[in-house]
């Protein structure tokens, strides 16, 4: 290991801008692959570390150097002291001091270094006041308000957003809103709610995003209109973001991300849905509308894997969310756009990679879905997800993506490889405390199996209907037992029903005998916490 690679990681682990494993298989890495790359190509290249934090880390490196040096030579270091800030409509928050149970460098880094994000200046995001009443009220009480730090000056925006994010992260926001000419909005349980605060300018939002972007995806939004990508924050967690222009000016959008994959009861799910963890092979689908919890659904199903059995995991996201280390399983993440160029090119290649599971984040287009198929009918399980809205009509849109002439043979297909289907919603808790999850399942028995390859999927609603004991459902039974439970009110199960009359009045109880009581009372207890959203 060369010096100058030796101190570089040594001050990474200092500001916690990487683990000690992500140092270790970066050098294995760059040792592999004969030190063709430099060490934070590597690191910028898997996702550990933004462009940006790897040019301060250079720049620390350097400031350190010359500080040993001028040391040694008995006189006052150069750039020992803090670099001058422009002026702020807000003092400046202290920043947060480096691990102290690491192993210092020697005489210390310099203390000029802005490397960390600096924390609020107070916490007032753990109790927020009103402005109206000055009393505090729950951080998530619908509409509450909810305290921005203060953003400084154009030119001064360094570590703004960062600041936001991690206020996102605390209050259980689903989403950070960034909108040049409005104020900074935060998602929060399916509501939207702009923090106290002037609307931010162009050139402040724009140089905002700056401190998230690299080169490469700068020029990417300035070329072709948006980008995607996930960025982590050190010691907050990790967020998928996208970044577009519109006529305002530039605009971001950032989901926030659980730093581990949620398990089944973390999500507030029925635990018997680990059973479609068991498959070794086949299709396992999770749909649902956009902000249903579909990416969590899916990964708790990853992690069950991962951790009950020893197989090797492929999966293709846009971006790379959750973070799954392998633990009984070997699992390989790879990012579209970054290791891959198209979902359908990375599952061509996976299907000569050796694997025992695939995980597709999204079924787009045709030739993922083919490909998707033909994965599952040669003994691979895939776990996907696709935007649609009940059981019924995700096996019409994998059918009827494809032409009319290949549609016979693609029943057939989904037909022998389908396992099940599960369709959700986040639905408001009547508490306000949250959301819960109500859940559609279709399990694909004989009599599913020959409908769909009969070309007759207007009677699977009557399967549906019949097959409780096998823990089928629609998703206004879900819902009706959710509203008999007290979990949520019959206004919030009508806005979702599919028939919203069956909440009208009395009747709204009514012709959920088949429903499977068992199952759904784990995803309508009231202590179960809220899926953030996919």
């Amino acid at each position: 290991m060369s010096t100058d690679v030796n101190l570089l990681g040594r001050l990474a682990l200092h500001y916690k801008l990487l683990t000690r494993d992500q140092l270790v298989e970066s050098l294995q890495q760059q040792e592999r692959e004969g030190h063709r790359r430099k060490i934070g190509d590597i690191w910028v290249e898997n996702g550990w570390m933004a462009r940006p934090r790897f040019e301060q880390l250079l720049r620390a490196q350097r400031e350190y150097e010359e500080r040993q040096r001028t040391q040694a030579a008995g006189v006052p270091a150069v750039g020992a002291e803090p670099a001058p800030r422009p002026p702020t409509s807000a003092p400046a928050p202290p920043t947060r001091a480096a691990d102290p149970g690491l192993a210092p460098l020697a005489e210390g880094p310099p203390p000029s270094l802005d490397l960390v994000i600096a924390e609020p200046a107070a916490s007032p995001t753990a109790t927020p006041t009103s402005p109206a009443a000055g009393s505090p009220v729950p951080p998530t009480a619908a509409g509450a308000p909810v305290a921005a730090p203060a953003l400084t000056a154009p030119g001064a925006t360094r570590g703004a957003l960062a600041q936001l994010l991690a206020l996102a992260a605390e209050q259980r926001a689903s989403d950070l809103h960034l909108h040049a000419g409005l104020a900074v909005r935060l998602r929060i349980h399916g509501d939207f709610r702009p923090l106290p605060g002037a609307p931010v300018s162009a050139d402040e939002s724009r140089q905002l995003l700056a401190e998230v972007l690299t080169p490469a995806q700068r020029e990417t939004v300035e070329r072709h209109g948006q980008v995607d990508f996930a960025y982590t924050l050190p010691g907050v967690g990790r967020f998928r973001a996208n970044v577009y222009r519109q006529q305002r000016g530039w605009d971001g959008v950032f989901r926030v991300i659980p730093a581990e994959p949620p398990s089944l009861s973390d999500l507030g799910l029925p635990l018997d849905l680990a059973r479609f963890a068991n498959f070794h092979q086949g299709l396992v689908l999770i749909t649902g509308p956009t902000g249903s919890g579909k990416s969590s659904t899916l990964a708790a199903l990853v992690r069950i894997v991962n951790e009950e059995r020893r197989d090797h995991i492929i999966t293709i996201e846009d971006p790379v969310e959750l973070v799954h280390r392998s633990q009984r399983c070997v699992v390989n993440q790879r990012q579209v756009g970054v290791h891959t160029k198209s979902f359908s090119r990375a599952l061509r290649a996976a299907l000569r990679e050796d694997p025992d599971v695939i995980v597709v984040g999204e079924l787009r287009d045709l030739e993922t879905i083919s490909l998707a198929l033909t994965a599952a009918e040669t003994g691979h399980l895939v776990l996907a997800t696709l935007h649609t809205q009940n059981a019924i009509n995700t096996v019409n849109r994998l059918i009827g993506v494809f032409p009319a002439e290949q549609q016979s043979q693609i029943r057939t297909m989904v037909s022998e490889s389908l396992r099940v289907i599960t369709s959700q919603r986040l639905v408001l808790r009547a508490d306000g405390r949250g959301r819960v999850a109500a859940l559609e399942i279709m399990v694909a028995n004989k009599a599913v199996s020959n409908l769909i390859r009969e070309n007759k999927t207007f009677q699977l609603r009557s399967v549906l209907q019949t097959g409780g004991a096998q823990g089928m459902r629609f998703l206004d039974q879900s819902l009706d037992e959710l509203v008999k439970t007290g979990v949520i009110s019959r206004e919030e199960a009508a806005r979702h029903a599919e028939d919203p009359k069956r909440f009208s009045g009395r009747a709204a109880t009514s012709g959920s005998a088949s429903l499977n009581v068992a199952a759904t009372a784990a995803a309508a207890s009231p202590m179960a916490p809220t899926p953030r959203p996919a």
